[in-house]
């Protein structure tokens, strides 16, 4: 079957090209939902693609492009925007067809914004890093190419020929093989003609100018006072970190960090973008959101197992049955009540539930239709819902893309209401009675002693909703985008919330870090990490930054080699985790002297005598981890490589420098 809704509800499929006014025409559509065995017609080029505005902003490239520019290629706009689950699931066929088709086709991403935060290039890119996006992004921020082409739905994807017609589009998941097809069959009526353009497009690519920080978009965090723990869902390096939650010190890394889907002992599991979690003191239960599975983590046996789902995203609502073979979407979020493991199912806009004894999963509320509508459980209407929590009684769960903080009773018979918030469309930062209070695309919800803490966050804060009055009023941050302790605080899109001992633990997730405000003075503290040398990112996850150095004429003998590494205005190697500096030599027998384990870094600039017997080439590889002066928890890694060709002859020099500049 195929599924999509409009505001009003009604079916619709396909964007259809009008000639003569480059226009799609359809009714207004929000976010569309997964489609099987679609198709996509090739219309007759009749109608030339308008060109972008100039003054936009462009991302993951140096320069602004120019659709007669890319003259030659067949180019994908894909119009998205970064808080819709469609969306996100259709990034994964993005890059397979950017795979297959490296030098035909080119994507370019036009993020039209849904929420007002989402409107500046900064969160932008931070998503574009999130996600792991490698073609150009331009900010749509008055959405007047999504106007220009008459798009009406995230996603909505147009192909473009290699003569810059429009021929073809389509809203809604599903895209690989319907736009496989179309590339094929342009690529066919093309070529003969001598009409494709293979020569590879170079960019600039975001991720080329960011260092990689120590956690990475932490989604999720869980403070577990019995058992004197801290679990984090460590999301964009595919991982789950375990700290003591006395000190903070590195207790267990779990997942290789390598993104992928597999079971197996702590070192070799892999995860796709893990959120949510519970634990029942034995066993931890995590949201493998990318992966579509609910994972099992044993401490005893240290293992990790899939209790939930196939590994494969529902393409449609499905109606459950056994865990293990049923189809699960995104799911961000988990509780644990009993034997049952109630799941924030985002991808179809559901609660579901797992009953563990069983092994039996299915949907617990919400219709699957996406709307903000309260009624019996499964005649109700969600939007994304991405964090849940229960004060034993009911179920509270941030449904996001409604803006709203929502109840589901526990009792089968129950109902869903809504606490806080309006509709699809009615978000904002207003604090006060429940339903005329405005959020902005909340992510995370925690209960404690009578109360919903909140992380709205769109909006930078956490907030507080009093269940006995109905009020919401915010308790942390001033709205600002920010990393400030103190007794001012400031936030940057947190996620995650969690609480133990009078803490309140905040996944703070475009700034890399975990927050802890204390309850009582509201003062807030970020998390200092013990053992950071043990969580760098993983080697899979990066690549050195290579650095070239001119041939040196040096003398034969003793040569110092000086590397001198320039840090960022107010930053410092971070003494919590010690740099080091490697030193080899290719031949082996060009060069003597060198420490076999390597060098630690403690000061800048690195000294390394060497023995220089003849020609070769010296391959330095540091591992460098830095840090704001006086804001030590919060840690950046980068890995450099130098490859120096050295070249006796007389008259040589006895020393040879080096220097780099690293950025933020």
């Amino acid at each position: 079957m195929n599924y999509t809704h409009t505001i009003s509800y009604k079916p619709l499929f396909w964007l259809a090209v009008i000639a003569g006014m480059g226009l799609l025409a359809l009714p207004y559509l929000h976010q569309q939902t997964p489609q099987e065995n679609a198709q996509m017609p090739i219309y007759q080029p009749s109608v030339n693609a308008p060109e972008f505005p100039e003054g936009l902003e462009w991302l993951n490239t140096d320069r602004p492009l120019r659709l007669k520019d890319l003259r030659g290629k067949i180019v994908m706009l894909d119009f998205w925007t970064y808080c819709c689950i469609n969306c996100m699931h259709i990034i994964p066929d993005l890059k397979r067809l950017e795979k297959k088709y490296p030098n035909e086709l080119v994507v370019i991403g036009v993020h039209s914004a849904k929420f007002t935060t989402e409107k500046e290039s900064e969160n932008i890119r931070q998503a574009i890093l999130r996600y792991r996006i490698e073609h150009p992004v331009v900010n749509d921020r008055d959405m007047l190419i999504w106007s220009t082409y008459g798009a009406r739905a995230w996603p909505t994807v147009v192909l473009i020929d290699p003569t810059g017609k429009v021929v073809g589009a389509m809203s809604g998941e599903g895209i690989y093989e319907p736009f496989d097809r179309a590339i094929q069959e342009l690529i066919a009526r093309h070529d003969p003609r001598g009409e494709i353009d293979r020569t590879p497009l170079k960019l600039k690519l975001e991720r080329e100018k960011t260092p990689r920080s120590i956690l990475e978009f932490p989604g999720k965090v869980l403070a577990d006072e019995r058992s004197g723990q801290l679990f984090i869902a460590d999301s964009g390096h595919n991982r789950i970190v375990v700290l003591s939650l006395a000190d903070g010190t590195l207790k267990e890394v779990i997942g290789s960090g390598e993104e992928g889907f597999k079971d197996g002992s702590f070192q070799t599991a892999q995860f796709r973008h893990p959120q949510g979690m519970a634990y029942d003191g034995k066993r931890l239960y995590v949201a493998d959101t990318e992966n579509h599975v609910i994972r099992l983590i044993d401490f005893i046996k240290r293992t990790v197992s899939t209790v939930a789902g196939t590994g494969q995203q529902a393409r449609y609502w499905p109606e459950g049955g056994s865990a293990r073979e049923t189809d699960l979407s995104s799911p961000w979020d988990v509780v644990l009540v009993g034997d049952t493991l109630y799941i924030a199912m985002a991808g179809v806009h559901q609660l579901w539930k797992l009953d563990l004894s069983k092994g039996v999963v299915e949907p617990y509320a919400g219709s699957g239709r996406e709307a903000r509508f309260d009624s019996t459980l499964l005649q109700s209407a969600l939007a994304q819902p991405s964090g849940i929590t229960t004060d034993g009684k009911r179920l509270y769960f941030a449904d996001s893309e409604s803006s709203s903080i929502r109840a589901a009773d526990l009792n089968p018979n129950g109902r869903v209401e809504t606490l806080v918030g309006g509709d699809l469309f009615d978000f904002g930062d207003i604090d006060g009675e429940g339903r005329r209070a405005r959020l902005q695309h909340p992510l995370g919800v925690v209960y404690h002693d009578g109360s919903l803490y909140i992380a709205d966050t769109y909006n930078n804060k956490i907030k507080r909703y009093d269940l006995a009055t109905g009020r919401i009023e915010t308790f942390l941050g001033d709205g600002s985008a920010g990393m400030r302790d103190g007794d001012q605080p400031t936030f940057d899109e947190p996620g995650g919330l969690s609480i133990a001992g009078g803490k309140l633990y905040i996944a703070d997730t475009n700034n890399h870090a975990i927050r802890i405000a204390d309850l009582k003075s509201r003062r807030v503290e970020t998390l200092v990490i013990r053992g950071l040398e043990k969580l760098r990112p993983p080697r899979a996850a990066m690549r050195p930054e290579e650095i070239a150095v001119e041939p040196q004429a040096v003398q034969a003998g003793t040569v110092e080699l000086v590397v001198n590494l320039v840090l960022p205005e107010g930053y410092k190697l971070n003494p919590q985790a010690p740099s080091r500096l490697s030193v080899k030599a290719n031949p082996a027998s060009a060069m003597g002297g060198l420490p076999a384990d390597g060098v630690s870094v403690q000061s800048l600039p690195v000294r390394v005598p060497l023995q220089v017997a003849k020609d070769g080439e010296v391959i330095l590889s540091a591992d460098v981890y830095y840090c704001q002066t006086g804001k030590e928890a919060l840690c950046y890694f980068k890995p450099l490589q130098w490859r120096i060709p050295l070249k006796v002859q007389a008259g040589g020099r006895a020393r040879v420098e080096v220097t780099h500049s690293l950025r933020l």
